[in-house]
């Protein structure tokens, strides 16, 4: 029998070794969706369409909450996230405008 300071050792490192994981994916997702982004900015700098979409983005944020909702992620969180992206996201697209 395991003593309860080496069992709660071993389900730590459990716990860390699945936030790893989570955090590998979470990169990798940012990273596809970056690319996909990058060359919506593109699509836009190249028809002289606006880098930034209110309208879409407001959508993106309250279909974002939902699903924190479902997920059972705080949705002031989910939202401070997606707001954190869409900058970037928008960032990058004036960048694409200037050039």
């Amino acid at each position: 029998m395991t003593d309860p300071v080496t069992r709660a050792a071993e389900i730590l490192a459990e716990h860390r070794k699945s936030i790893d994981r989570l955090d590998a994916i979470l990169v990798y997702t940012l990273g596809e969706r970056f690319k996909h982004t990058q060359a919506v900015g593109k699509l836009k700098a190249e028809h002289a369409l606006p880098p930034s979409d209110p309208s879409r983005e407001a959508q993106q944020i309250a279909r974002l909450e939902d699903l924190a909702k479902r997920a059972d992620l705080d949705p002031e969180f989910a939202k401070k996230f997606l707001a954190f992206i869409i900058q970037e996201v928008i960032q990058h697209h004036e960048e694409h405008q200037k050039t």
